[in-house]
């Protein structure tokens, strides 16, 4: 099956007035959507057409040169905003503060506190010069916060994308992400983020990727 634009698990102005309803339509409706589209243009016609998102970005390797590039970017694409959506939720209504069980104890023996894990994300978000994202990442067990840049992801391998692991929870930074409502804030777009951050769908990604 080619690559199939998911919709949003929520209506877009539900995320207001942390992301505002217009960023949410064009962001979900007409960029992700151009990473699906350009995705399976890059792959029709070759035997990986029927490989899904993930499939492609573990083994990059196993790609043809003349596609590797399109598959990188649009295909990397798709899975990161896929993962996205899902990691934010209406505030005060299964998004925002903090997590909880062994998730938390992870992020406390990880970074020393909540507030110091947060401090950690953000300055990688804000870091990362350009475009790109800011990730929690499970890493043999234990969390890491890392920043990709484009449409790269952990998930690539850290030969690739400069840091490896099982991404759990993933900021865009991107000025597509935030730019309409913040414009050149980032570090606002990023503090108000955490008011939509998923904790529930993050702390079960974590217990998928073996974290401890």
């Amino acid at each position: 099956m080619a690559l199939t634009l998911p919709p949003l698990p929520y209506p877009a102005a539900a995320l207001e007035p942390h992301i505002d309803a217009r960023t949410m339509e064009i962001h979900h409706g007409k960029h992700h959507n151009a990473y699906v589209t350009n995705a399976n243009k890059a792959l029709e016609g070759t035997q990986f057409a029927d490989w899904q998102g993930e499939q492609l970005v573990r083994h990059l390797d196993q790609l043809p040169e003349a596609i590797r590039g399109a598959v990188r970017n649009n295909a990397g694409g798709h899975v990161n905003h896929a993962m996205f959506w899902e990691s934010m939720a209406p505030a005060g209504s299964g998004g925002g503060g903090e997590p909880t069980g062994p998730l938390a104890a992870a992020i406390t023996t990880a970074f020393g506190s909540f507030a110091g894990f947060k401090d950690k994300f953000e300055a990688a978000g804000t870091g990362r010069f350009g475009s790109g994202w800011a990730w929690l990442c499970v890493n043999d067990g234990k969390l890491e916060v890392c920043s990709t840049a484009n449409q790269d992801t952990p998930l690539m391998g850290k030969a690739v994308a400069g840091c490896g692991g099982t991404p759990i929870l993933g900021c865009d930074v991107w000025e597509h992400a935030y730019y309409l409502h913040y414009q050149n804030r980032r570090p606002d777009y990023l503090k108000a983020w955490w008011n939509v951050v998923n904790w529930r769908k993050v702390g079960e990604r974590f217990a998928s990727a073996g974290g401890r």
